[in-house]
C-alpha cells in the first residue's frame, strides 16, 4: 500500500491519512519550503482522529485518486492534528469563523506560501450537494485564481493577517475596574439561556460546558443565590439520566443532538470526563446526594478501564463511529458499539428480566430513536434512564432490592457481550493539558469520596508525565507523548493545567515534590508566556516563527482557556507560597481581561472563577502530625472553593512552608496528636485536635 510523509508521524490522526493518495506534508518547514519553491498555495486540512466528518471527507475526497491528483498538482497539502497543534488550529479557526460565520472540523484553509490565509471553510462534499460547493470545483477555482489573480490574493491575505492580529489583542481598556457586577451579568446570561425543564444552556444540540458549572457553583457559594445551584444540579441530573451518559460502561459522550440529552454524538473525550467528574463531585460535596457521587464513580471506572495507559497516564479519546458487522470491518456506523435491539436483550437476559431492563432504560421493540435522519439506529435502542428503579419496582410489583440486583446483573452480562464487539478507534496519544484536567479530577475524587485508588491513578499519571515530558533543569514541558516519544513544546494550557493538577495532587497525597514542580511551572508560565507590556498570557512561547499570529486564548468553551487556568493557577500557588509575583501576574491578567469580562462575562466563566478567587479570602487548612485521615476526610467532603490544604508531615515540609509562610514555623502536633489549624489570610484560629472541633472550624 502506498504511503505519504505522514507515515513517519506519531499522531493517530495523521497516521489515519498516511495511505491517502494525497501527497500530505505534516506542518513544518519542509512543506513551507516546497510551497515557496514550487510557487504553490498551501491547502491546510485540520482535524482529529475521532472526528466523524473528518472520516467522511477522507472517504469522499482524500481517498479519491482524481481529487488527490488535483490537490497534488496545484497545492502543497498539509495535515494538522488540532489536538497536537492547538496553536495552528486557533489561528485558522479564527479566520474561518470570521469569514464564514461558522467553524468546525474538518477545517479546510488555503494559505499563501508564507502561511497567510485567503480562503477557508469546514467540510466540503466532493461534488455540489447539501447546498455546498463541491471540493473538486473549489480546488480548481482557487487554482485558477492563484494563477490569474495572484496580486489580489496576496494583498488580501496580508490585510487579513493584520485584522487577525488586532482581533487577537487582549489588553486593558481605558477603565479597568472589575466588581461584583460582572458576576451578576454572567449569572444573568446563564439564567436566560438555561432550560428549566431539561437542564443545560441553549437549545439542541446541547453540549456540556463544565466551566459554566464551575462559575455557577462558586457564584452560589459567594452570594447564596439558590437558582445558580439549582441550574447546575438539574443539568447534571438530566445529563446522567440521558443517552449521552453511557449507562452501561460509564463516561459521557461529546454532546446530545437533541434537547433532552438522549441521542448523543458518540465520541468520548478525556477533557469531558475530567471536567464532568469534577462537576458531579462538587455537586456531591454540596448536597451529599449519592446520585452525583455515583455519576463521578462511573466516569472514573470508565477512564481507569478503557482510557488509561499501562504506565499510568490517560489516552485522549474514543471515536463516535464503530464497526457494525465484524465481517465487514470497513463499514462503520455512529454509536454501533453502544446500541441494542430488543431481540439481543431478550436473548442475553431472558424474557422477564429483559422486560424489567427495557422499562428502566427505555428500550422499544422497533427501536427508540424516532428522529433518525441518517438511519443510523434503525431497530436499535440507545439506553437512557426512562424510569427510576423505584418506578420500575412499582410497575412490575416486585421487591425493589430484587429488581436492583437483577438490573446490576443484567448490566454485567451486557458489558460482557459489548466487550466482544469491535471497539471504537482509540486515540492513544497522551496530552499534558488533558491529563492535567484528569489528574485534578482523580485527586478531587480521592478527597471527596475517600477512594485511595483515585489518588493512585492521579499519582501514576503525574509521574509518567514528569518522567517523560518535563525537564526539571529547564522547567520545559512537552505537550504530547506516544509510543515512547515525547514531542511538541508545551503551550500555555499544558503548563497551567498541569500546575493546577500538581497542586491538587499535593493536597491529596502530600508529596512535596508535586507542589515544588507546580511552583516551578507557575514561574515558567510568567517567564515563557506573559505579555509583559499589556498583561495576560500568550498561548505560545513565541519561538515558533511559522505562526502568523501570536494568540491569547480567551474563550472558556469545551475546555477552559489557557489564560483563565493560568490566572487561576497563579492565584492558587500564591496561597501555598504567599508569592507576590504570582499574585501580581494574575492581577495583570485580570486587568487585561477586564474589558472582556465586562462585555461578555459568559464567554469567560472560568476567568470569573479566577476573579472570585482573587477577591476572596479562602481558608488555609494546615494539618500537623501523622495519620491525617479523619481531618482530611472532613475537609474533602466539603465544598470550599479555593481552600488550601497543607500537611506538615515531616521536617522537609515544615522547612519548605516556613520559608514561604512564616506562621507555619510554629505549627506542630499538639501533645503528639494530629492537629488542625484553620487560617484565613494566614491569620489562624486556635489549633484543635478533636475532629468535631475541626469540623466546626471548617463550617
Amino acid at each position: 500500500m502506498p504511503t505519504n510523509r505522514l507515515a513517519g508521524e506519531k499522531s493517530p490522526y495523521l497516521l489515519q491519512h498516511a495511505h491517502n493518495p494525497v501527497d500530505w506534508f505534516p506542518w513544518g518547514e519542509e512543506a513551507f519550503q516546497q510551497a515557496r519553491t514550487q510557487d504553490k498555495p498551501i491547502f491546510l486540512s485540520i482535524g482529529y482522529s475521532t472526528c466523524h466528518w473528518c472520516h467522511v471527507m477522507e472517504r469522499e475526497s482524500f481517498e479519491s485518486d482524481s481529487v488527490a491528483e488535483v490537490l497534488n498538482r496545484h497545492f502543497i497539502p498539509v495535515k494538522v492534528d488540532r489536538e497536537e497543534r492547538p496553536d495552528v488550529d486557533r489561528i485558522y479557526m479564527m479566520f474561518v469563523q470570521a469569514t464564514t460565520g461558522a467553524g468546525g472540523w474538518p477545517m479546510s484553509v488555503w494559505l499563501t506560501p508564507d502561511r497567510k490565509p485567503f480562503f477557508g471553510g469546514t467540510y466540503f462534499p466532493p461534488d455540489n450537494r447539501y447546498g455546498r460547493p463541491g471540493f473538486r470545483a473549489i480546488l480548481e477555482s482557487i487554482a485558477n485564481a492563484w494563477a490569474n489573480e495572484r496580486a489580489k490574493i496576496l494583498e488580501s491575505s496580508t490585510d487579513i493577517v493584520e485584522q487577525m492580529k488586532k482581533q487577537a489583542e487582549v489588553r486593558p481598556g481605558q477603565t479597568n475596574w472589575l466588581d461584583e457586577s460582572i458576576l451578576e451579568a454572567g449569572f444573568n446570561v446563564f439564567r436566560r439561556t438555561h432550560d428549566p425543564r431539561l437542564g443545560g444552556f441553549g437549545q439542541a444540540p446541547k453540549f456540556p460546558r463544565p466551566v459554566a458549572h464551575n462559575f455557577l457553583l462558586r457564584y452560589w457559594k459567594r452570594t447564596g443565590n439558590q437558582e445558580a445551584l439549582d441550574m447546575v444540579l438539574l443539568t447534571l441530573r438530566e445529563m446522567a439520566r440521558g443517552g449521552m451518559n453511557d449507562q452501561l460502561g460509564g463516561g459521557f459522550h461529546r454532546y446530545s443532538v437533541d434537547e433532552r440529552w438522549f441521542v448523543p454524538h458518540f465520541e468520548k473525550m478525556l477533557y469531558d470526563q475530567a471536567q464532568l467528574a469534577v462537576s458531579y463531585l462538587e455537586a456531591f460535596q454540596i448536597t451529599g446526594e449519592e446520585i452525583y457521587a455515583a455519576a463521578a464513580r462511573d466516569i472514573f471506572e470508565y477512564v481507569l478501564r478503557d482510557m488509561t495507559h499501562s504506565g499510568g497516564a490517560f489516552f485522549s479519546a474514543e471515536d463516535a463511529d464503530s464497526v457494525i458487522d465484524p465481517a465487514d470491518p470497513h463499514h462503520k456506523g455512529e454509536g454501533a458499539f453502544y446500541i441494542w435491539s430488543q431481540a439481543e436483550l431478550d436473548q442475553i437476559l431472558g424474557e422477564e428480566v429483559s422486560r424489567w431492563f427495557a422499562y428502566r432504560y427505555g428500550v422499544e421493540p422497533s427501536g427508540n430513536v424516532h428522529a433518525d435522519p441518517h438511519q443510523e439506529f434503525t431497530g436499535r435502542n440507545i439506553l437512557y434512564q426512562a424510569h427510576s428503579i423505584e418506578e420500575a419496582a412499582r410497575h412490575f410489583q416486585v421487591d425493589e432490592s430484587q429488581l436492583r440486583m437483577a438490573l446490576a446483573s443484567s448490566a454485567g452480562k451486557l458489558m460482557k457481550v459489548r466487550d466482544t464487539r469491535v471497539r471504537p478507534h482509540l486515540d492513544d496519544k497522551i496530552l499534558t493539558s488533558w491529563n492535567g484536567l484528569m489528574i485534578s479530577a482523580f485527586a478531587l475524587g480521592a478527597q471527596a469520596l475517600g477512594e485511595p485508588r483515585y489518588a493512585e491513578a492521579a499519582r501514576r499519571a503525574a509521574d509518567l508525565i514528569l518522567a517523560n515530558m518535563y525537564d526539571p533543569s529547564s522547567h520545559r514541558l512537552l505537550r504530547r507523548w506516544r509510543e515512547g516519544e515525547a514531542a511538541i513544546d508545551g503551550f500555555l494550557d499544558d503548563y497551567a493545567f498541569l500546575a493546577l493538577a500538581l497542586a491538587d495532587l499535593y493536597e491529596t497525597v502530600f508529596d512535596l515534590r508535586y507542589l515544588e514542580t507546580a511552583v516551578a511551572l507557575g514561574e515558567a508560565i510568567i517567564h515563557r508566556f506573559e505579555d509583559t507590556e499589556h498583561g495576560a498570557f500568550f498561548s505560545t512561547t513565541g519561538v515558533d516563527a511559522s505562526l502568523v499570529v501570536r494568540m491569547k486564548e480567551d474563550y472558556d468553551g469545551a475546555e477552559p482557556s489557557g489564560n483563565s487556568m493560568a490566572t487561576l493557577a497563579l492565584l492558587r500557588l500564591a496561597q501555598f507560597t504567599d508569592s507576590e509575583p504570582f499574585r501580581a501576574a494574575a492581577g495583570r491578567a485580570l486587568k487585561a481581561f477586564a474589558p472582556r469580562l465586562r462585555a461578555a462575562p459568559h464567554g469567560v466563566p472560568q476567568m470569573l472563577v479566577a476573579y472570585m478567587l482573587s477577591e476572596s479570602k479562602p481558608p488555609q487548612i494546615i494539618l500537623a502530625g501523622e495519620k491525617p485521615a479523619p481531618m482530611l476526610a472532613a475537609a474533602g467532603r466539603r465544598f470550599v472553593p479555593g481552600r488550601t490544604l497543607i500537611h506538615l508531615n515531616d521536617a522537609a515540609a515544615q522547612a519548605w512552608f516556613a520559608e514561604r509562610i512564616p506562621v507555619t514555623a510554629t505549627m506542630t502536633a499538639q501533645e503528639g496528636r494530629l492537629t488542625g489549624y484553620v487560617c484565613q489570610n494566614y491569620s489562624c484560629q486556635l489549633p484543635v485536635t478533636d475532629i468535631d472541633a475541626f469540623t466546626q472550624l471548617l463550617e
